[in-house]
């Protein structure tokens, strides 16, 4: 017992004096500590030497040898097994062996107090649509039933096999950017920076509430899809005569990161301010990610979500050639039709959708109207196909099952969702099983789909179907399902919404978003209480 009592301090004094050396040959060069190790005996002493668990305990920084510092020559210092892998291996070398003795007192790791999670709310939306630039005006529209979709008048698409979109007729930037930057800017820029502001508007953020915020805790996550693909295909136009004709703007104003940069720059917010791209599930990513910002006190506001303007020759042309897209031009109203046994490809969509996420005490502090409470979310990845889901359907299911267990959510609180579902062939289906496997024992489950009105917004649809779902839960009426005339054999007609608005009064609110590259996100909304 002496002898082991002993060799605890004798192990921790050569693992340090063997440290010390390392470092000192390191100072003078890092080649010569190489060489010195391997040729100096040094690493025969280490190899037989274990470092005991005071050592460990005992160092703030771990160790050159042993420690998690990656230029470690023995890997991590929480290898029990291996440890007791080499002394197996190599029980009598004839070498002084140190053993490590457990310390009669056991060590306790300190633990940060528990503190109580920052809630996060809805207290600002704003929407560009082809149903209306205003909350209460687009919600208004998807009760009635009112479809956006019509035939392509920004350009001759004659020769296109696809001829009609969710194209937005009437936009002004009036009040909202400054002329000579519209002028200049690619629409998903003017989309995004109109219906972020307005989202402050709705919010009752005038510029005297604006200025008793902290502005280094309030940041911008709003992403796109696309990007500024009329920007830079008008730049590649111009560059066949001569690069003296290309926007001086082109480079910046095609990135997908500059529209949160330039509404950030505009409110003077020094918060978080980035953007997400993940097809079209990048809205989702971009609120539950704003929503993390406000949850871990790194910000008290986020404006959030997704804004695409893709409807222009290269845009069509692009997704015509992947043949996603429906080719119903004579009936552009009936086009979009999910769950239907006659769909044949989605309608493309554009326009914006942004979130005021803030945090709850602050958005009462200053009398802030809360419209739903933000309760978490998930992500997950098919890793199976481009642009198919998963043929299980695993990824949305496990994606489901995540964000209701992130939100402490449980099934039968959810009685509305609104769906993905954009009328393509496979997707809707797979969605739809997804959601029996996640919700068949509740009865009273609602779905519906925004997309059979407005077509599908690609990176902007996840905001813009937030705000539908969010709107669901202020009026207690869900929107119709139009064009579900003849519904798929395997689907319950029971579960989906019918052709006219209903009442409902909502719980929870899931939100669905699904991208080319397996990317599935679900976010979750609640009335606040």
């Amino acid at each position: 017992m002496a002898g082991a009592c002993v060799a605890s301090p004798l192990c921790t004094w050569l693992v340090a004096a063997c440290v010390a050396a390392a470092l000192k040959a390191s100072r003078e060069s890092s080649t010569g500590f190489i060489s010195a190790f391997y040729g100096s005996g040094i690493q025969g002493l280490v190899s037989s030497l274990e470092p005991c668990d005071a050592f460990y305990n005992s160092s703030r920084n771990g160790s050159a040898f042993f420690g998690d510092s990656p230029f470690s020559l023995f890997g991590t210092r929480n290898s029990d097994n291996t440890r007791r892998r080499r002394r197996r291996a190599n029980p009598s070398s004839g070498k002084a062996m140190a053993i490590a003795v457990t310390p009669l007192k056991e060590v306790t790791e300190k633990k940060k107090p528990h503190t109580k999670q920052r809630r996060v709310v809805v207290t600002g939306m704003g929407v560009v649509t082809p149903l209306g630039h205003d909350p209460d005006v687009f919600y208004n529209n998807l009760l009635e039933g009112v479809s956006g979709i019509s035939e392509i008048e920004a350009f001759d698409c004659t020769n296109y096999p696809t001829r009609i979109a969710g194209e937005i007729k009437s936009f002004s930037t009036n009040g909202w950017v400054a002329p000579k930057l519209s002028k200049r800017m690619d629409k998903f820029m003017l989309y995004l920076l109109t219906a972020g502001k307005k989202a402050l508007a709705y919010g009752g953020v005038t510029e005297e509430v604006m200025g008793q915020f902290d502005k280094k805790k309030c940041g911008v996550l709003i992403g796109s899809a696309m990007g500024g693909m009329k920007v830079f295909n008008d730049a590649i136009e111009a560059l066949r005569v001569s690069y003296k004709k290309m926007n001086p703007f082109c480079v910046p104003f095609a990135t997908t990161n500059m529209g949160s940069a330039m509404l950030a720059m505009d409110l003077g917010w020094m918060g978080p301010n980035y953007s997400i791209s993940t097809a079209c599930a990048t809205s989702n990513f971009c609120i539950l990610n704003a929503a993390n910002h406000i949850i871990r006190g790194e910000a008290d506001l986020m404006l959030c979500g997704g804004s695409d303007a893709a409807i222009i020759p290269i845009g069509l042309g692009g997704f015509v050639a992947c043949r996603a897209l429906t080719q119903r031009n004579n009936d552009p109203t009936k086009a979009s039709r999910p769950w239907d046994i006659d769909r044949d490809g989605f309608v493309m969509g554009e326009g914006a959708g942004v979130l005021l996420l803030e945090e709850l005490e602050h958005a009462k502090q200053r009398g802030a109207n809360i419209y739903a409470e933000f309760l978490g979310g998930s992500f997950t990845c098919d890793a199976y196909h481009m642009t198919e889901p998963h043929p299980e359907g695993t990824g949305i299911a496990l994606c489901i099952e995540k964000a209701l267990s992130e939100a402490g959510v449980a099934r039968e609180d959810v009685n509305y969702v609104n769906a993905h579902a954009t009328s393509t062939p496979s997707g809707d289906l797979k969605e739809y099983q997804a959601l029996i496997r996640c919700f068949s024992q509740n009865p009273e489950l609602r779905v519906n789909s925004t997309k059979s009105m407005i077509g599908h917004l690609l990176g902007a649809a996840g905001a813009v179907e937030a705000v539908a779902a969010i709107m669901a839960i202020q009026t207690g009426w869900v929107h119709p399902n139009i064009n579900l005339e003849n519904p798929e054999e395997c689907v319950d007609v029971n579960v989906l919404v019918g052709s006219k608005k209903e009442r409902l009064d909502v719980r929870v609110a899931l939100s669905n978003s699904f991208g080319f590259g397996g990317h599935n996100s679900s976010i979750l909304f609640a009335p606040y209480k």
